[in-house]
C-alpha cells in the first residue's frame, strides 16, 4: 500500500555533540523505514557530507555558461561599437580581435559571476521565507541535528533509534487531524 503525500507525520530530531555520532547516525538512518528531513550543523562537515551522499552540484553548469555567453557578449559588444562609431584607424583593421580579448576576458568573468549566482539562488531554492518549523537552537552553537519524520504512532521508536546512536532525542508536537482548524 502506497502512502500518500499528506499522511500526518510525527517528526522527531536527534540532537548529538560529536560530528562522528552524527554521521553514523545519518547512515543508519538511510536504512531505516524512517525518512530524513532535514541535517542542522554547527560547522561544515566533511563527514556529515559524506554520509548524506549528496549529488554533485549543478551549480558550476550554470558558471560556465555565464562564462561562455560573456565570452561571446564581450567581443560582440566590442565589434558592434567599433563598427558604429567610424573611427579613423589609419589603414589598421576596425575589427582588431587581440584588443577585444580584453573585453571578451572581463565580460567573461562578469557573467560566470551572474551565472554562478543564478545558480546557486535556483539550485539552493533560495529564498525562503518560511520559517524552520521543527529546529532546535542548540544547532546553531553545540549540537548537530537530524531531523526525521515517521508516521505518529512510530515517534518513541524513532526516539529509541538517536538514543541508541548516542543522540538526545527531541520529539515534535503531532500534526493536529485538523490541518490547523480550532476545535
Amino acid at each position: 500500500m502506497k502512502k500518500s503525500a499528506d499522511a500526518p507525520h510525527q517528526h522527531v530530531m536527534g540532537l548529538f555533540r560529536s560530528e562522528d555520532q552524527a554521521a553514523a547516525a545519518i547512515r543508519k538512518l538511510a536504512q531505516s523505514p524512517w525518512k530524513l528531513r532535514r541535517v542542522h550543523s554547527p560547522v561544515p562537515s566533511h563527514k556529515i557530507a559524506a554520509a548524506l551522499a549528496l549529488k554533485k552540484s549543478r551549480v558550476g553548469l550554470f558558471t560556465l555558461a555565464g562564462g561562455i555567453i560573456g565570452f561571446f557578449s564581450g567581443f560582440g559588444l566590442a565589434i558592434y561599437a567599433s563598427t558604429q562609431w567610424h573611427l579613423i584607424v589609419g589603414g589598421k583593421p576596425v575589427v582588431a580581435l587581440v584588443p577585444f580579448v580584453i573585453v571578451g576576458f572581463e565580460f567573461t568573468i562578469l557573467f560566470a559571476v551572474f551565472g554562478n549566482v543564478l545558480g546557486f539562488l535556483t539550485q539552493t531554492g533560495l529564498p525562503t521565507f518560511k520559517r524552520l518549523q521543527h529546529y532546535d537552537a542548540r544547532c546553531s552553537g553545540e549540537h548537530f541535528g537530524i531531523l526525521a519524520a515517521c508516521r505518529p504512532e512510530q515517534h518513541r521508536e524513532l526516539a529509541e533509534f538517536f538514543t541508541r546512536q548516542g543522540g538526545e532525542p527531541r520529539i515534535f508536537d503531532a500534526p493536529s487531524p485538523t490541518r490547523g482548524q480550532a476545535p
